[in-house]
Order: C-alpha cells, then structure tokens, then sequence
C-alpha cells in the first residue's frame, strides 16, 4: 500500500512567539513515522515573503527547518511585485503595490493542490491571521484600489483619519491598530467606494449561529460533512482519495484548524525574549544593510514591519530616539500586537472543528501528537 497523508490540511495558528514554526517542524517529521509520508510547511506570514527581511520576522533558519521544506517565504523582495505577478509579465519587475492576502491565497492553494498531488502533507503555519481566515473562509469581492483616494486618505491628519474610521466603521477600529495606516487606509477606501463598511463585507466570516462560550478541547473527535461518525475504513489511503474529490483547497472543510492558546503574561516574557535574541542575532545590521540597498522604503509595507520601523526611525534619528529606547519600543508594540492578535483568534475559535491547545503547559511531542490524531478520520482514530 502507498503510504498517504490524512486527508485534513492542518492550519496552525497562534500569536505571535508562540512557538508555532517549531510545533509545524515538529508535525513535519512526525508524519514521516505515522503516515510514512513527506510533509511541507506553507507560511502564512505577511512579511516573512520579503527576500532579506530575516531576523526581525522570526523567519526559520535552514537548522530550525530541519529538511522540511517550506514554502512562501522569500517569494519577493520590498518594493518588487509579487512573483506570481512578475511572472505574468516575464520579469521581477519594480512596482510600487504591496504583497497583498489575495497574492497569498493565490499562491498557498496553488502550493497546497500541488503538495497533495506529490502524495505529500501540507502544513500551513503562521501568525497573519487574515490569510488564515481567508483560507478558510475565503475573501469578500472588494473594490479595486483607487490610487488617487488612497493618496488622498493617506495625506489626512492622523487624527482625523482615525475620528473617521471610527464613525464610518466602528467595528473595523476595533480591530485596526491607530498606527496602521495601511488597513486603516483601506477600510476607509471601501467605504468611501461601496457606501458600505469593510467589516459588513467581511460579515462573511461570522458564524451563522452563537458560538459556544469556549472552543472543543483537543481531545474532542472532529466530525465533517462527508465524514463517517462512526464505523468507516481502516484504510486512510482510502478515505484520504474519497474526501479529496470534496474538499478543495478552496474548501473550509478541507483544512484542521488548530490554535495554540497562550495566556498574556507568559506570552510577553516570550515576546520581551525574542527580541533581546533578534538583536543579539544582528537585527541593527540587517535593517541597516536593507535600508542602505533601498529595500525599505518609509511608508512601505515592508517598512511598517515591528523591529524594522522602530530601528528604522533610529537609525534616521540617533538623538531622538537612542538604540535602547527603539528597543524597547519594539517589545512594547510587540505585546500589543500579540494583544490585538487576540481578537483574530477569538474569530477564528467561532472555526466549526478548531481544536485549541494551551501552552507553553503543552509539551512540543503531545502537541504534535494530538494534532496528528485529530487528522485522523473519525473510523482510523485510535
């Protein structure tokens, strides 16, 4: 019998330091035992797509990989068009657009399709929770980019592009970030576009009924349409090619969504721990030599990145803000950042079928089993 991956793609997702790149490693390497099958890991990481952007973004080095093969990291570098729209015109063209969740998505089902057609197990991991939600759950038909609207927001007083957002679209200020002039920027563009709210858009996303007061444990059996609630086969090879012919990776019930549960405080030693790591490990030089190449333009996408905007503004502003003041300044945003990421995954807990797994209380090896077991379908599970 040719060995087969379990027919479920798993998602793991968490807050930022939570340790998810190592638990998809971890899963990676299990499956060669279990399933007798290789694994790649598919990173749903909104900045660690940039080419040399790589400690600041926490990017696995080739050690931590441990021979997995990962995919959509270093897919393009900071003011360069995506590759998948670089290649539509036959070269790394510059360009001024950002890497977007629909750049992403395109790129993350095309890996997955062609992952399971190598009789391989993708792994999708990462701590952008947008390109998780719309993997699941997919992306509301926005309007197109108006440049001139977009320049004209972009050129509004702070505060008062804030006052508006939260007028407009209270439910979108809730979630985006006073500092996040991009998605801040976008949210009032289709509003100003549709006459509709973005957070009415993205209702999509919201479950049909109330959701439980807390999400299933890890223990809790995952029962989809289509799958079998009791009996069924013994051979996952089997149910694995009958459930592929349903679950496209278009399909929320395609994928086993899995979040990793941490609690503030110890999350924040985690977060304050990096940080002093990213800089030992040479964070100043790589922003430096990244801004001395004109690979982070202020403003940009990439620029805006935690560790990467608050050096940028010391290297442009020794005086005013000294290197111990912008390093500390990253921890601070960090924490916020993991506070309002918080929010996505109490969104994606709503998920029909997640399982959550509390940390750091769960060891590496019982995470990763548990979330193999959960793979299984209802009629293999031990």
């Amino acid at each position: 019998m040719t060995p087969a991956p379990p027919p479920l793609t798993p998602v793991i997702c968490g807050p930022t330091a939570g340790g998810k790149s190592d638990l998809a490693v971890a899963l990676a390497l299990r499956a060669r035992e279990v399933w007798g099958c290789e694994a790649e890991i598919i990173t749903a990481d909104a900045f660690q797509v940039y080419r040399g952007m790589d400690i600041g973004t926490a990017k696995p080095t080739i050690e931590e990989r441990r021979g997995v093969v990962h995919h959509l990291i270093d897919v393009c570098s900071a003011g360069i068009l995506p590759v998948r729209k670089a290649e539509e015109h036959g070269h790394d063209a510059h360009a001024t657009k950002s890497f977007t969740v629909d750049d992403w998505l395109t790129l993350a089902r095309k890996k997955i399709t062609e992952i399971r057609g190598r009789g391989a197990l993708p792994i999708v991991v990462g701590g952008t929770h947008l390109y998780i939600k719309a993997l699941l759950d997919g992306l509301f038909e926005g309007p197109e980019p108006d440049e001139a609207l977009r320049a004209q927001l972009t050129a509004m007083e702070p505060a008062s592009r804030r006052a508006e957002l939260e007028r407009v679209d209270p439910d979108a200020a809730a979630r985006i970030h006073p500092n996040d002039i991009r998605r801040t920027v976008r949210a009032l563009e289709v509003f100003r576009l549709t006459g509709t709210p973005i957070s009415a858009h993205q209702k999509q996303w919201d479950p049909p009924t109330q959701p439980s007061p807390s999400s299933p444990t890890i223990s809790s059996p995952t029962v989809r349409e289509g799958d079998s609630a009791e009996g069924g086969t013994s051979e996952c090879d089997d149910v694995a090619r009958g459930y592929a012919a349903n679950a496209l990776p278009d399909s929320r019930a395609a994928y086993q969504l899995i979040i990793l549960d941490w609690e503030s405080e110890a999350l924040n030693r985690r977060i304050n721990a990096r940080v002093k790591q990213m800089m030992e490990r040479g964070l100043l030089d790589e922003v430096r030599a990244l801004a001395a190449a004109g690979a982070l333009v202020p403003g940009s996408q990439p620029a805006e990145a935690l560790g990467y905007k608050q050096i940028l503004f010391h290297l442009a502003n020794p005086a005013q803000m000294p290197l111990e003041q912008a390093v500390e300044k990253i921890k601070i945003e960090t924490r916020r950042f993991g506070k309002n990421q918080r929010t996505w995954l109490r969104r994606l807990r709503t998920t029909p079928g997640a399982i959550t797994i509390p940390m750091p209380g769960t060891p590496q090896a019982d995470a990763a089993a548990r979330i193999e077991e959960s793979l299984r379908p209802p009629g293999v599970r031990r």
